[in-house]
């Protein structure tokens, strides 16, 4: 398999789960069935099992919730950091993450959130393809898309990472983005877990129906 240069992989984690009403990295993953109650893990750890293959190392951006993420975290052999500030938002979690990458000296991210099932390894790896070649050709970012939707996990280089970075907390991953949309390549992929979340229970429940 072919991983992008440096590249370290970041999981945002720090929410608060308000509509779910429990930890949403702490789910199960697979999702219990009617026919089995067993379960091999968390959206965490398959987060994290699914993107180490494809990365130097994996850093989970936790919140509040940081000790009670660490034991998945560390059996996994991820690291993991703390959002000082989660009530700003999901995009000072990304700004904790990318800088978390720099310090350890990374200058490539492969970035998702924690409360979307596992994308396939073949997306990731056409993903890592298309970065490779991407960032050869001038572009600081690639984005998947399926039937017309954006979603993640989302390749970025040093360009684009200073560039969230430099943006004010209050502002958004998708107006950074749309700012240098002539930087980002779209690549269409047959998967539609690139765009799934999984916000409430009923999204859990019907996650759990589908199979």
């Amino acid at each position: 398999m072919t991983r992008a240069v440096s590249l370290c992989a970041v999981i945002l984690a720090a929410g608060e789960s308000t509509r779910m009403g429990r930890d949403k990295a702490l789910l199960p993953w697979p999702p219990p069935s009617p026919a089995s109650q067993a379960t091999s893990g968390t959206f965490l750890s398959a987060a994290i099992r699914s993107l180490a293959p494809f990365s130097e190392l994996v850093i989970v951006v936790a919140g509040k919730n940081e000790a009670n993420l660490q034991a998945v975290a560390y059996a996994e052999g991820a690291s993991l950091v703390r959002n000082p500030e989660p009530e700003r938002g999901q995009f000072s979690s990304l700004q904790t993450g990318l800088h978390e990458v720099l310090n350890r000296g990374r200058d490539a991210a492969m970035v998702t959130l924690v409360d979307r099932p596992p994308v396939s390894p073949s997306t990731l790896q056409a993903l890592c393809d298309a970065f490779n070649t991407a960032i050869a050709e001038g572009k600081w970012a690639v984005v998947p898309e399926n039937e017309g939707r954006h979603g993640h996990p989302i390749l970025m280089g040093r360009e684009m990472m200073e560039a969230f970075l430099r943006a004010p907390a209050t502002a958004s991953a998708r107006d950074i983005q749309h700012q240098h949309q002539i930087r980002i390549q779209y690549l269409a992929v047959n998967d539609p877990r690139i765009r799934t979340n999984v916000d409430t229970p009923q999204d859990y429940a019907d996650l759990s129906s589908s199979g």
